[in-house]
This record gives structure tokens, C-alpha cells and sequence, in this order.
């Protein structure tokens, strides 16, 4: 696994981060492999959520790691969402969310702490006071939003004397619209429409990582397209390519957002050992741009 820059922040991480959305149910034998088998893979970046599992996430993961480990590895996680409800981004709420996932982790500080959809009644200063006090504390390194536009980070960071270092957006081969948008420029079609104020060349203007959560998933949750009947050509591109590279179909959907020149960080979803290997082998290869373009066409897109 080969490292990139977290933004602007100094810190060197591997190309691809795991995901703990869906591992409170695992057992602690489980959950041990599960880090193991990432560390083995010097994929050692493990993305959190304060609302994942209910904070259960959190907890069990900081049961599985020692003071030792915890050094050895970094751990970023979210606040904001308060589930079915609204969004929060008071000074109150992140404090006391930094403070519970703090606890939950079993740890005394936070390497990057993300805030979780935009909060539409958010006040940049009060933003500023919270995350200046939590850094001023040791509580959190470094920070970054999630699924927030160009302007939304503009305002934002107006407001901050540290940088943004993160913008975590759903991407990958069946969810694309700020690949479309781009390629479709001047087009009088659907895929011309600019859905995110060009979020992708503002992160790349601005040094902002951006973290594709669900890469494997169509829709909103909707589904994984891998060896999903809906998607026969984009699984056909998918399995030559793979053939050619000796690995699987999910490594080469992994592979096609690294080869993106943006250096995203993609964040995986399973918990399935095999399938997080498979996951990991996608740094082990580049893809061609002809081979990088057809997978984007066999997903059902045109060139203009």
C-alpha cells in the first residue's frame, strides 16, 4: 500500500481507508482480525462515525485496541447527524460528540475529525470556536467535512485558522456526476449538469482529499454493482480488465478511482475479510486511460 498527503495537514496515509460502518455486531475475535488483516496490509486509516452502530462502532473497536496499537494507527471520525432528526453543527454538539466518541474509542485524541452533512443553520464562527478549542486541547489533529459543495467549504474555512484537509463524497463507477459533469461540459444533456458547484477541481485546487465513501454501491444504498445482473457490460469490462491484472472485480473498481489523478482515498465498506484484501490489491495496480475509460462507458456513460 503506498501513502498520499491528508490534504494540507502534513500527514502521510495509506491510498485506502477502511471503513467501520458496519462492524458493531462483529464478535471481539472478529473484530481483532479485522484490524489485523489491515494492518497487514499497511492499511492502517480506519474511518468512524459517532452515529455508526448507534456509537457501538466506536466502542467495540476501542475494546479491540491497546494503548500500543493506537499509536500505530489512525482513526477519523464524524459528528453532526443527529439520526432522523437534524443536523448540529453548535459548538455544544461537537464538543460533547468529540467527547462521547473520545470515550467510546478509548482513546485521549481524535487524528481527524470530519463534520457529517452540511448543517444548513450552520454558524462558520461558532464552527471555528469548536474545532480551534478541540485542537488547542489535543482532542483532534486535523479536520475535513463530508458531502459538502465548493462554496459550503469556501464559507467554512473563511472561519478557520487551520485547513481543510478532508471532503468525504459518495464516488465510484455507477456514481460519478462530478466525473460526468466535467466530461460533459457545454452539453445539452443530463450528464452536463453541475450537481456540486465543481467540487472535484475545487478540492484539487485547494490541496482537499476527497474520501469516496460507498465505491462499490449504485444509487443511494441502493445496491453493489459488482456481479449484478443490472450491470452485464460494466461486470464484462470489469472481469476482462481483472483477467488481465490477475485480481477481481472489486479490486478494479478500487482501482479505478485511484487512477484518478485527484489522489483520492477511497473508503471501503465491507467487513468481509476477502473482499477487504481484494480491496487492498487495487494499490498493486494502474490502470490504463483507455482501460479507465472503458469501465466509465461500460457503467453507461457517453463521450460527447
Amino acid at each position: 500500500m503506498y501513502n498520499i498527503n491528508l490534504g494540507k495537514s502534513g500527514l502521510r496515509v495509506p491510498a485506502i481507508a477502511v471503513g467501520c460502518m458496519r462492524i458493531s455486531e462483529m464478535t471481539p475475535k472478529e473484530i481483532s482480525a479485522f484490524i489485523d488483516t489491515s494492518l497487514e496490509n499497511n492499511a492502517n486509516f480506519f474511518d468512524h462515525a459517532d452515529i455508526y452502530g448507534g456509537g457501538k462502532c466506536e466502542e467495540v473497536f476501542g475494546n479491540a485496541i491497546t494503548p500500543s496499537l493506537r499509536e500505530k494507527i489512525i482513526i477519523q471520525t464524524k459528528c453532526g447527524i443527529i439520526p432522523g432528526k437534524m443536523y448540529d453543527f453548535s459548538y455544544e454538539h461537537i464538543i460533547n460528540s468529540v467527547n462521547g466518541s473520545l470515550k467510546r474509542l478509548g482513546t485521549d485524541y481524535i487524528d481527524v475529525l470530519i463534520l457529517h452533512r452540511p448543517d444548513a443553520l450552520m454558524e462558520p464562527e461558532e464552527v471555528a470556536r469548536a474545532f480551534s478549542e478541540l485542537k488547542n486541547s489535543g482532542k483532534v489533529k486535523y479536520f475535513g467535512v463530508s458531502n459538502q459543495n465548493s462554496y459550503q467549504i469556501e464559507l467554512l474555512q473563511n472561519s478557520l485558522d487551520m485547513p481543510i484537509c478532508v471532503n468525504q463524497l459518495q464516488f465510484g463507477i455507477m456514481h460519478a456526476p462530478m466525473i460526468q459533469s466535467g466530461i460533459n461540459v457545454n452539453m445539452y444533456n443530463d450528464s452536463a449538469t453541475n450537481r456540486d458547484g465543481g467540487i472535484l477541481d475545487y478540492c484539487r485546487l485547494n490541496s482537499i482529499t476527497i474520501q469516496p465513501w460507498s465505491p462499490m454501491q449504485y444509487g443511494f444504498f441502493e445496491g453493489c454493482f459488482i456481479d449484478n445482473e443490472k450491470f452485464p457490460q460494466l461486470n464484462k469490462t470489469l472481469q476482462n480488465i481483472g483477467d488481465k491484472y490477475g485480481v477481481n472485480k472489486t479490486t478494479v473498481a478500487i482501482a479505478w478511482i485511484l487512477r484518478h489523478p485527484a489522489k483520492m482515498q477511497p473508503v471501503t465498506g465491507t467487513t468481509n475479510l476477502i473482499r477487504l484484501k481484494d480491496s487492498f490489491k487495487a494499490a498493486e495496480i494502474s490502470l490504463t486511460r483507455e482501460e479507465w475509460y472503458d469501465i466509465y462507458k461500460s457503467a453507461g456513460n457517453t463521450l460527447p
